[in-house]
């Protein structure tokens, strides 16, 4: 037997007063040499749009460098003008969303050498999707298709059943466009990762 849901099941839709601004979801400033657009659209289990979702991003700068303190190599200031790793933006009424960034760069191997080393993380972004009917954020990541010989190596790409992997690599759309649609659900589910 199946019941329905009750409030007390879902978290949202949520009040978003203050979650939003203006230029949340531009990682760089418009006009910035080497810019991109990523974007997609969110929909449900049942393949429905989600209007009142909210997308974050965070990722390293085309060095693969965080400035931020928990950088192992240290917080670093980018050399792309006005980059600041994060970008924020709700879905529209069609379930679309989209930052302005840069591609970011390699993450270098942390791990020690020897029995326990692993190879760089292939350039990604990192997402966290709130939205209805889920108790807590899901999160991914943005691939993409232009850095498919480091995906070959990437520790967490290796993770995920071969035949999945597509959720994870966004797809280009033409000269600085990429596109990439969560499915929260369902046949098709984007490959969400367990923190």
């Amino acid at each position: 037997m199946s019941l329905p849901l009750t409030p007390t099941q879902t978290v949202g839709p949520y009040l978003s007063l203050g979650l939003p601004w203006p230029d949340g979801p531009d990682v760089v400033p418009d006009g910035t040499p080497g810019a991109v657009l990523v974007g997609g659209t969110v929909v449900d289990g049942t393949g429905a749009l989600v209007p009142d979702a909210l997308v974050e991003t965070w990722q390293a700068d085309p060095d693969g460098r965080f400035d931020h303190p928990d950088d192992p190599r240290g917080a670093a200031k980018s050399t792309v003008e006005g980059f600041r790793g994060f970008g924020r933006c709700p879905t529209d009424d069609e379930g679309r969303w989209w930052i302005r960034t840069v591609l970011p760069g390699a993450l270098p191997d942390e791990a020690p050498h020897g029995s326990d080393a692993r190879s760089a993380e292939a350039p990604h972004v990192n997402v966290s999707v709130f939205a209805r009917g889920l108790l807590d954020r899901v999160v991914t990541r943005i691939y993409f298709p232009e850095h498919a010989d480091a995906h070959a190596t990437d520790p967490l790409l290796a993770a995920v059943p071969e035949a999945r992997r597509h959720t994870l690599v966004a797809v280009a759309e033409g000269p600085g466009r990429y596109r990439f649609d969560i499915r929260l659900r369902g046949e098709g589910e984007t490959v969400f990762l367990a923190l």
